[in-house]
């Protein structure tokens, strides 16, 4: 895809693809602005929450011993063989199990339901295990701002960047938890939104939330009424289509 994208910034364009119109043997292409996914990460550096929308492939899920936390999100922990049983949630076992790939809320005392996998999913040899891509996300994200202060001063803060595909947002709170966004690249800067999430789910979901581990080294803070509540912020932006 990149070198498709590549080709089409020279004006090249040899190859049918939706959203592309030929023009004078120039090519324009009808982008539409979007949200991607979403990550949080603690002052621990580890990945505690994870989402993603209009993502082109779906995530690889982390390997066994990968270091994911758990209750980061169903869609991206690792498959649960015959001798691993999965760990539940610590901070309410079945009731915050909402899936993103199926939207199936398990019931207060009910079994946890583990979705089927997918069999093409672990198949993706050009994709990245999750594990392995938080840190990657996040090694970019602590590169760049280190860059940011050496070049530029104390007082610059690092808040986005763009390539020609993506675009990443940052926004990162006093306790020093991070809120990164990644979007289509047309988008405008989503600090605010990024914000905004943090004021009102998180601190309502999570924060204030008496059965989440805040900081805890071996839990994440996914819960269904967080999920719930930051999917719905998200859909009802105009950015998002």
């Amino acid at each position: 895809m990149q070198v498709i994208l590549d080709e089409l910034d020279r004006g090249k364009c040899d190859i049918s693809i939706p959203g592309v119109v030929r023009e004078n043997e120039q090519c324009t292409v009808a982008r539409t602005m979007t949200i991607y996914s979403l990550y949080i990460y603690d002052r621990h550096c580890a990945c505690v929450y994870y989402q993603d929308w209009h993502r082109t492939k779906p995530p690889k899920r982390a390997g066994e011993g990968g270091g994911i936390l758990n209750a980061v999100s169903q869609a991206v922990s690792p498959l649960a063989t015959d001798s691993t049983v999965p760990t539940p949630s610590g901070f309410s076992s079945p009731r915050n199990t909402l899936s993103s790939t199926s939207g199936l809320v398990v019931a207060v005392g009910e079994d946890p339901v583990t979705s089927l996998p997918n069999p093409t999913e672990h198949a993706r040899s050009n994709t990245l295990p999750f594990d392995e891509e938080a840190k990657l996300v996040y090694g970019v994200v602590l590169s760049l701002r280190n860059m940011v202060k050496k070049i530029s001063g104390r007082d610059e803060q690092f808040t986005s960047y763009r390539t020609s595909s993506y675009r990443l947002h940052l926004y990162e709170t006093v306790s020093g938890y991070k809120f990164i966004m990644l979007s289509d690249a047309a988008t405008d800067g989503l600090r605010f939104i990024l914000r905004q999430i943090y004021n009102g789910p998180f601190l309502e979901y999570v924060v204030r939330n008496p059965l989440v581990p805040m900081d805890s080294r071996s839990q994440g803070v996914d819960n269904d009424y967080f999920r719930a509540s930051l999917d719905r912020l998200v859909r009802g932006l105009s950015v998002f289509n």
